[in-house]
């Protein structure tokens, strides 16, 4: 019984044993050890910044989407304002908010019914699109009062870049003219904006806004008026010069917009227009959707080192799109280094905090995560598995003795191995070819003999054979290539020219009755029939030359033809020499050219 108890003692704490075992091994496993990458080595000791990112994914949409931009660009060149909109806004109440608008603006703001007409279409079809542009442009009107306040601009001038980009800073016209205030190139380098493969300061919000800002100063003092101003940043000084001429010396943009081209006559009611949306937003329903990001919630900082845009983004632990966004200038995703020269990229004011305070460690690790790529493209290049070379076979003989013939338009094999003194066979061997077809434009190795009376004439019974197939199948192959198929705008004639051949042949070659022919229409070319009927090669003897060339057939001499699809008497007439279709006509009892696949052809019957 004693012995009983103790065994059962003893298998209890075995079975504990066991289970303690288990559950360290389980603990182990679940538990496993972590190995850190060189970045989250260096940013476990970045001083940390809590301040929650301010840019969210829905505001960086809105930066990018162009659809706003399409969308009003296309109305502002296409809309009518001489079309009657229906939408409820009384005329009396429209005049009197263009009246309060017009005593403190510098613009002179007057009712028209083509305004009252742009206003009601805007209200009408873009009051989404309005109420996500008032998002953004409490990001970017800051910036914009700033550098006008500084150059004694009108504020009001900020509505013009929604006009021009619907505030978009990637925004591009048809024309190239890019950026918020729509900068052409020469207008960018003119005014002292960098182009060049990494920037493109015209997308910059602070540089080009600057840039606009001198441009209407200086029209300002040409023009003495802010609505002509407008008128030249749209069509240029030089087209307001002539409007004013030809309205006799007017100076007054209502004036002289009958004169103006047919765009510049809508800008300036398109700007009057957006004006009045974003001053009057409230009065027609218009709710700006949320701004996450106030300018002043953003900043910058120098960047001592080239670095991309996905190094920021992974340091900082922050979207690329939204870098991208918040420094539209750079092109490539990458901020460069120029000596002598500072960039500065934007951003959120807690990631530029966590940038200044741990510069050391982040610009280790761009030296660290740079040399590696280079390294890696290295020993990507060095390693790379070589292409297999193609099999030599063992009576090739080394590239150094071959020269290199291209083929042209009309050779084949035989022609090409009499000019070279060889045969069809050692070109096909060399060239790896299996078949007698070659096409126009390749490259083939030929190695050359001097010619010798007795190798011209071996060469020429030899491949007398091989060279009728080479002609046969280059003849076969070039005639299904020329078959056209007739596009809008073709005509026989135009046709015809283009091939070099004439309307007659084209109409006998496809069995034409008239000129008329149909969209889609597969025609048969007739060059397509022409093929070269002796080698290229001159310098041998006249017999040998006989011996080369496809003989016509001898008048006394009968041999049948099979029609095939496609045929016609023309084409059947050009593939035997000194045959005329009359012949064939004549041969076979045929009174008109109608003949069918399968049809048994006399040749020289």
């Amino acid at each position: 019984m004693i012995v009983k108890k103790l065994s059962l003692v003893v298998s209890a704490f075995f079975s504990l044993a066991v289970c303690a075992q288990e559950t360290a091994k389980a603990d182990l496993e679940l538990k496993p050890e972590v190995k850190l990458s060189y970045l989250d080595s260096i940013k476990s000791t970045f001083k940390k910044d809590h301040l929650a990112t301010k840019v969210d994914s829905l505001w960086m949409n809105e930066l990018v989407s162009l659809d706003i931009y399409d969308d009003l660009t296309k109305d502002i060149q296409t809309i009518n304002k001489d079309v009657t909109v229906d939408e409820e806004l009384p005329t009396e109440l429209l005049k009197q908010r263009l009246a309060a608008m017009n005593q403190k603006s510098p613009f002179e703001i007057e009712y028209n019914q083509g305004l009252e007409n742009i206003i009601k279409s805007f209200l009408k079809n873009r009051k989404k699109s309005f109420s996500r542009l008032m998002a953004l442009s409490e990001y970017y009107f800051p910036m914009f009062e700033d550098a006008f306040a500084k150059q004694n601009v009108p504020l009001e001038i900020k509505y013009l870049a929604v006009v021009e980009s619907a505030l978009n800073p990637k925004a591009v016209s048809k024309m190239g003219a890019t950026g918020l205030w729509q900068f052409m190139y020469g207008t960018g380098k003119q005014y002292a904006l960098k182009i060049d493969s990494y920037i493109d300061e015209r997308s910059d919000p602070l540089k080009a806004t600057a840039a606009a800002s001198e441009y209407m100063t200086k029209m300002f003092n040409i023009f003495g008026d802010w609505e002509l101003v407008l008128a030249s940043y749209n069509s240029g000084p030089g087209n307001v010069t002539k409007a004013i001429r030809r309205s006799g010396g007017k100076t007054k943009y209502w004036d002289i917009r009958n004169y103006l081209p047919k765009e510049t006559q809508g800008y300036v009611p398109a700007f009057l227009a957006t004006m009045y949306l974003f001053e009057y937003h409230k009065e027609h329903g218009i709710n700006p959707e949320r701004a996450v990001v106030k300018n002043f919630e953003t900043d910058t900082v120098a960047i001592k080192n080239q670095m991309s845009f996905k190094q920021i983004a992974d340091l900082l632990d922050m979207p690329q799109s939204q870098i991208q966004l918040l420094n539209p200038s750079y092109k490539m995703g990458v901020v460069p280094f120029y000596q002598g020269e500072q960039h500065f990229i934007r951003l959120p004011k807690d990631k530029v905090a966590t940038f200044v305070s741990n510069e050391e460690q982040i610009y280790a690790y761009v030296k660290h995560n740079t040399e590696f790529r280079s390294t890696s493209s290295r020993l990507a290049v060095k390693y790379a598995p070589k292409a297999k070379p193609a099999t030599v076979k063992p009576a090739a003989i080394d590239n150094g003795d071959f020269e290199f013939y291209k083929v042209r338009k009309g050779d084949n094999l035989g022609a090409i191995a009499s000019k070279y003194n060889v045969s069809i066979g050692e070109i096909k061997k060399w060239n790896n070819l299996k078949t007698n077809a070659v096409a126009i434009g390749r490259s083939l190795k030929i190695k050359p003999e001097e010619p010798t009376p007795s190798a011209i004439k071996a060469n020429a019974i030899v491949d007398k054979k091989e060279e009728a197939i080479a002609a046969a199948e280059n003849k076969e192959k070039t005639a299904v290539d020329m078959d056209y198929v007739v596009v809008a705008g073709d005509n026989l004639g135009s046709i015809a020219k283009k091939f070099g051949t004439t309307i007659a042949e084209l109409k006998e070659l496809n069995d034409l009755t008239s000129n008329n022919i149909g969209l889609g229409k597969t025609l048969i070319i007739s060059k397509a029939a022409i093929v070269i009927e002796e080698p290229a090669s001159t310098a041998i003897a006249s017999n040998s030359v006989d011996s080369f060339k496809k003989k016509a057939p001898s008048k006394n001499v009968s041999e049948d033809y099979y029609v095939k699809k496609g045929d016609s008497l023309y084409s059947i007439s050009k593939k035997y020499p000194g045959v005329t279709i009359s012949d064939i006509k004549k041969w076979n009892g045929i009174k008109d050219e109608d003949i069918k696949p399968g049809m048994k052809l006399k040749i020289n019957g």
